[in-house]
């Protein structure tokens, strides 16, 4: 099945007359005459009235961005931008020894929450390599696994500082 290019126009039985004014992957997008832009399926039933064949980009920058992002997180030791919970911004962490004749020290909080980002993030690339090891069997692979959700369990005392729930810190779930 050759895909249509962007301007084939096309008889739907359900949607009337359309011209393809976009084409990914799996979906053609098609102005009808009277619905509107729709949506159809590629391998959906219709008449050809007039085939352009060009050069079909079937693949979206939307998929190809997805894609490019999912793997770079999944493999870079780059740090993505994570938000700080709103009370937190433009605070500082005050760290106050018991003896007082020492001095207390004063830490930005973005400062903070930005290197428990980056530990967070090098825990995740530290069992992307575990997991992705060929030199380490299932058993190893498994210990260090658990090593690494315990890690993560110790640092949810951090998870206040998250802004959005999905960047936190998840441990074993109790059951």
């Amino acid at each position: 099945m050759k895909i249509l290019g962007i301007g084939s126009r096309i008889n739907h039985s359900e949607l009337g007359f359309g011209v393809v004014t976009n084409v990914d992957s799996k979906y053609y997008w098609v102005t009808f005459q009277h619905k509107g832009i729709e949506t159809i399926p590629i391998n959906d039933e219709f008449e050809v009235i007039e085939a352009i064949h060009e050069e079909v980009d079937s693949v979206s920058f939307y998929e190809v961005e997805h894609t490019l992002r999912k793997i770079l997180k999944q493999w870079s030791d780059i740090s993505e931008i994570v938000p700080i919970a709103d009370k937190y911004k433009g605070g500082k962490l005050i760290i106050e020894p018991s003896d007082t004749n020492l001095v207390s020290k004063e830490i930005p909080i973005d400062t903070f929450f930005h290197k428990i980002v980056m530990v967070r993030d090098r825990i995740r690339v530290m069992e992307q390599k575990i997991n992705s090891s060929k030199t380490l069997d299932d058993q190893d692979k498994i210990d260090l696994q658990q090593y690494i959700t315990r890690i993560y369990g110790s640092l949810t005392t951090f998870n206040v500082l998250f802004k959005l729930k999905s960047d936190q810190f998840v441990g074993s779930k109790s059951k």
